[in-house]
Parts: structure tokens; sequence; C-alpha cells
């Protein structure tokens, strides 16, 4: 402690974690706590503190009586705020979340602490030093008014479950995606028994659409003061005031994306992700965690009861399943027959009879009839791969798809009255185009985009509305009105009543996509666009146009379960994630290389032997300046079992190289849904 400077009388050492992403210095740091900030210097609080010559933030872990450190201790510079916004609880899930990922926890508290606004801060400790302190959430008894529960064979129990205090763990694929038995109602059920026996939720979401539709859902069960969303899209204010909502008790029920996650909800009962399949739910900066597998480890740390619901199952999910850590909440076969529409695939045999050119044409003839004649009952829904207008473009003579010459990425038309091709990388027109391959300079359309579909149904339908909705002109619903709704894969309209009819088009592309997930994403895609249709019962129809696949077969028979176990046995049969772990390492070739050898030497040399595949050039995606043309990927794959050890291991490699310098750092993800 400098002269001058007197300590506190009681627990002086502060215990800090600095904010700073690099990896060596992701451990905490102590400091000496002046007497004069005694009072303020509390555990969870932001403070500055100084170090290597500079100031930075960081939070106040812990004060102890003693520091290890072994050297006179530098005082806090400064307590930014008395609120203590880092919970106990957040802290131990930000440590855990780190270690699953192989990440620092710096980076993870980026994301669960949202940015301090001081004038919010100000009003919350106002209402703070005037309000009583918050009491136990007032349980009030359940009602015995139907829900969407009662459709499932074993969903009116697992209600029962959580109203009466308990922790089970479910999993659930809702049959309708619209009206009062669709997700957002079903959902808000099983928040209304938790917030029913006292305790609060956790519901993340993956995009502004879905929880607005939660929202208006919950709106009818639960008081609107104990609801606080926390989305970034919110602003920054907003999301403050209502995380401090969260923190002070006076919210129980946290909705949002993918950071809601953290929220520090207090009592916490439950916590629920939907449609834990969409890529939204990654975070997109290290350590790039899964929403998912955050709430799994919060449910676990908080004894919490869990639920994982879409419309159709992920491989992950089916994994909690098969090994008993999650119960399916199913409905019988007749109640899903009666509750979803009739799917007829026009590459049948029985199809492919009545029109032999369905299996090359765009839009067969059984899904034109099915336009027609749901256009005369009401909206008709049209699901296209891909936005813009010609978004894939190939040489007309030898069908090599084009390059552009600059940064070899694809070229594309980006509007119907765009006079040459654009590269959807580096944006470089190519007014010249000639192919590399045969010299040929004409181009021909690889794939059809949102905004020509539209025009090409407009003038295939005259007189009648087309409605599209594709990248920033995404539209959450549209009416009953007879319409075309032409969107792109995750931007379907929910239709009031819900869709006469959906043509799923595009499917082969979708499920020839060269990723290991392409059969899995193409299935949640139609499973999410289908839910949109009214029963058969009804008159609701959806026409798929795919080769007869098991994906295909899947959506027949409305069975997302089944297709989901199937693909989970072929990952167990080929050693694939989510059957294993995996763990990528990107980068320049020497610094992979040196980086995965010493890797594995410290594996060997603790007992644990690895698979791995590589280092291989990528193939993908544009070059930038963080991530080179010549940069190379090794993957490594690892059981569940040895999981902890590797991921310890990797993540004190990479503080290792980052604290010696002596190679180009790397990224390290760990399962990472596109690196196969």
């Amino acid at each position: 402690m400098p002269a001058g400077i007197t300590p506190a009388p009681h627990l002086p050492v502060a215990r800090v974690l600095v904010e700073s992403s690099l990896p060596h210095l992701d451990r905490p740091f102590d400091y000496a706590v002046p007497v004069d900030m005694d009072q303020a210097a509390q555990p969870g609080v932001r403070v500055k503190v100084k170090f290597n010559g500079q100031d930075l933030g960081g939070y106040l872990l812990e004060r102890v009586a003693e520091s290890d450190a072994g050297h006179s201790l530098v005082p806090l510079a400064k307590v930014v705020s008395p609120v203590a916004v880092l919970t106990p609880e957040v802290r131990d899930l930000a440590f855990a979340v780190a270690a699953r990922y192989a990440g620092t926890v710096s980076d993870v508290l980026r994301v669960a602490v949202p940015p301090r606004v001081a004038s919010a801060e100000k009003d919350y400790v106002a209402a703070e030093a005037a309000a009583p302190a918050p009491g136990a959430a007032t349980a009030h008894g359940g009602s015995a008014a139907p829900t969407p529960w009662d459709t499932y064979r074993n969903g009116p129990a697992f209600l029962r479950h959580l109203s009466d205090g308990g922790c089970p763990r479910a999993v659930v694929n809702p049959l309708q995606g619209y009206g009062p038995a669709g997700w957002p109602h079903l959902l808000a059920s099983a928040v209304s028994a938790v917030h029913a026996s006292g305790r609060g939720a956790i519901v993340v979401v993956p995009d502004q659409r879905d929880l607005g539709r939660l929202e208006a859902a919950l709106a009818d069960l639960v008081p609107a003061g104990a609801i606080a969303r926390l989305t970034a899209e919110d602003g920054p204010t907003p999301r403050y005031r209502n995380f401090l909502r969260v923190l002070a008790g006076t919210a129980q029920i946290v909705i949002g994306t993918r950071s809601a996650a953290y929220a520090p909800v207090r009592n916490l009962g439950l916590v629920i992700c939907w449609d834990d399949g969409d890529d939204l739910h990654i975070e997109q900066r290290a350590p790039y965690a899964h929403a998912r597998e955050v709430l799994l480890l919060r449910a676990g740390q908080g004894n919490a009861a869990c639920l994982l619901a879409g419309h159709a199952r992920s491989t992950e999910v089916q994994r909690l399943v098969e090994s008993g850590w999650a119960l399916p909440v199913e409905a019988d076969r007749a109640v899903v027959r009666s509750a979803v529409p009739r799917v007829l695939n026009t590459a049948d045999s029985f199809e492919q009879e009545r029109d032999p050119l369905a299996s090359i044409a765009r839009l067969p003839g059984a899904a034109w009839r099915a336009a027609r004649e749901g256009l005369e009952r009401g909206p008709v829904l049209v699901q296209v791969a891909r936005a813009g207008y010609l978004p894939s473009l190939a040489c007309e003579t030898c069908r090599e798809p084009a390059r552009c010459q600059v940064c070899q990425g694809p070229l594309a038309y980006p509007g119907g009255s765009s006079p040459a091709p654009q590269c959807r990388w580096c944006s470089t027109t190519a007014p010249d185009w000639a192919c590399p391959h045969c010299g040929g300079r004409r181009l021909r359309k690889g794939a059809t985009g949102v905004l020509r579909t539209a025009e090409e149904l407009g003038r295939g339908f005259p007189g009648k509305t087309v409605v599209t909705s594709s990248g920033d002109q995404v539209k959450a619903s549209v009416g009953a009105a007879k319409a075309l709704v032409v969107a792109t894969i995750g931007a379907e309209p929910v239709a009031e009543g819900g869709y006469a009819a959906a043509l799923l088009l595009d499917g082969d592309s979708l499920l020839r996509r060269e990723n290991l997930r392409a059969g899995e994403d193409t299935v949640r895609r139609w499973f999410n666009a289908a839910a949109l249709v009214r029963p058969a019962a009804k008159g609701g129809l959806v026409v798929v146009t795919a080769a007869e696949t098991a994906a295909v077969g899947a959506l027949l028979r409305w069975d997302p379960s089944g297709y989901a176990a199937r693909e989970l046995a072929l990952r167990v049969e080929l050693q694939l994630p989510p059957a294993v772990r995996i763990a990528s390492v990107t980068g320049p070739r020497a610094a992979v290389e040196h980086f995965t050898a010493t890797a594995l030497g410290e594996l060997a040399a603790a007992g644990v032997t690895l698979r791995s595949a590589g280092p291989a050039p990528l193939l993908s995606g544009p070059a930038t300046s963080r991530r080179p043309a010549e940069d190379v990927r090794t993957l490594l794959f690892f059981p569940y079992g040895q999981a902890s050890a590797v991921a310890r291991v990797l993540r004190a490699t990479k503080a290792a190289a980052a604290a010696k310098r002596t190679d180009e750092p790397v990224q390290l993800r760990l399962d990472g849904v596109d690196v196969l």
C-alpha cells in the first residue's frame, strides 16, 4: 500500500477480474482496498484499477483478509458504481461457460453484463434507497383453465410439476406455430406455472419477431411488471433499465435473445430455449457460446427446471433425450394428424407419373395447383432458399460457378435491373466477365432468389397480391387476406388463422449443401414453415419440392424426433458431433501446427488421446484481414468424458502462447456447428 493510503480495517484485499481478452490475464488479481472505498467496494461492483501502467475496468469478485501475491498491493483506483451488477450466481456461470468453451471469463462477462448507463443506474440507486427490500414473489393458485399442454400426453403432468415447485427437464415439439395452440402460448403457460410457484424464469428465443410474439402471449397470463425484455436491439438504456429491474427482483421473468441466458433472476425456477437449432443462438464473439448450453449449465448449477422446445429437434437435444437427462413431452399420433397440415412431395412416384417434369421444374404442377387452390381459401406461403433476385450465377456453356476475379467470391445480380453481375463478397462489378474454364461470356442463373420468385408468381397469378419478406424487409405477420407471401428461410411471417397452403421450394439445393448439418437444418426450416399452415381438416396443405430422402420422409410423417434419432445414430456410428465434442484451431499454418502439437503433447502426457484431422486449408468464405486466404484449420474430436481435461489443456495452451508471443494467435472454437 503506497504511503498516505490507509487500508480498509476488514477484508482489505480485493480480488479483481480485469476486463481483458488476453488469455494469460484470465485470472483474478489482488488489489488493496483503501479505507475510503470500504463501503462501496463490495463483491460484484465495477471498479477501475491500475494494470501495467493503464487504467482498466474490472469486476470485484470477492474480498479476503490476506493476499498470496507476495508483494505490496496496488490500491483500487476507483469504484465505478456501488451497484453490484455481477451476482454470485452469474459469476459462477461465467466461469463455467469459460471453462466449457476454453475461453476467458472476461469475454463471457462482456455478454452477461450489459454496458453501464449512468442515468439508469442513478434512478435505480435512488429507487433502491427509497423502497423496502423485495420479498419473494407471491405464489397464486394455478388455474384449471385449459392450456395448450392439454394436447400432449404428459403435458398436464409437466405443468403440475412446475406449479408444485419441481424441476422437471423436458423436450417438446409444438405442433402449431400460430393461434392459441401455437408455441408462444405453450411456453407462456409453462412460465405462468413457474411464476405461480413463486419462482423466476428465463426464456431465450432467436430473434425479435419471436420475442414479440412471446411477450404478447405472456401478457395474458402474468403481470406486465413481472416481465423484463433483455435484448441488444432495444438499445442500451432500455436494456440496462430492464437488467436493473431483474437485479432488484422487481422482474422475475426474463425474455430475450441469447445474452438473456445470463440474466440475474432471483430464485430461478425454469430456463427455456426455443428453437435451439437456429444459428442466432450462437454468440458471434469469443468464446462462441451457444445459448442452449449456457442454459443447461445454469439449470444444473441452480437446480432449475429446463424446457427445450422447437418444431423440429436438434441432434444435441435428441442426445439429451436418449441419455435420459430430459424426457419428451409428446402428442398421440391421432392428435398429431388432426393438428398438422397434409404434406405432399412432388418427387414421389404418384406425382412423377402425373407430371414427368416435376423433378426438374422449380414449381411443379402439384405446387402450382396447391397455390391456386390455396388462394381461394386464404394466404399461401412460398418459402425460398435465397434472398435477392438472382443470387447465384454460372457459366452458360460449362455450368461452372461464376467467380469474382478479385477475391474468388460468387457473382450475382443484386437486382432485376442491375446491368452487370456483382461479387457477393467484395461488391466488385464484373461487366466483362469471362469464364476461366471455357472462355464463355454468357451467364445463367444458378438459383432464383425471393424477388425473382415473387416476380414470376406475380405474372403467373395476375391480380393476386404478392408480399415479400426477406433481408432487411422482414415482416412479422400478415393478415388473413388472400395473398402469395414469398419469404426466405427464417423470415416467414405468421398469418392470421394460419396459411391455407405452403410451397417449400429449393429443397434439393438445401439438402445438397456441403455441411454435416445440411439435412438437420433443412428439416428444421421445413417444420418451422409447415407449422404455420392450417390443419389438414381445414384444407391445410404443404408441398415440398425435393427428392425422396429421409428428410422429406420425416416431414411427410410429421416425425421430427424420428429424424433426429436417425441422424444421431449416424453421428454415433461415425463418431461425429454431437456424439463427440469437437474443437477447431484456425490460423496461420505454423501457428496452428505448433498449437496442436503442444496441446496434444500435454494431453498425451495426461493419458488423453484425441482423434485429429488437418491442418487443411479453409476453402469457403471470403478472405479478410483477420482470416487471410492461407489460413488452415485442424479439428480435434474427443469424448464427453474427457471434455473437461481437453478444454482445460486447450485453454492453458492458448494462454501460454499469448504470454510468450512466439506465434501468431489462433482462433480456438469448441463445438462450432459450422466447422463440418
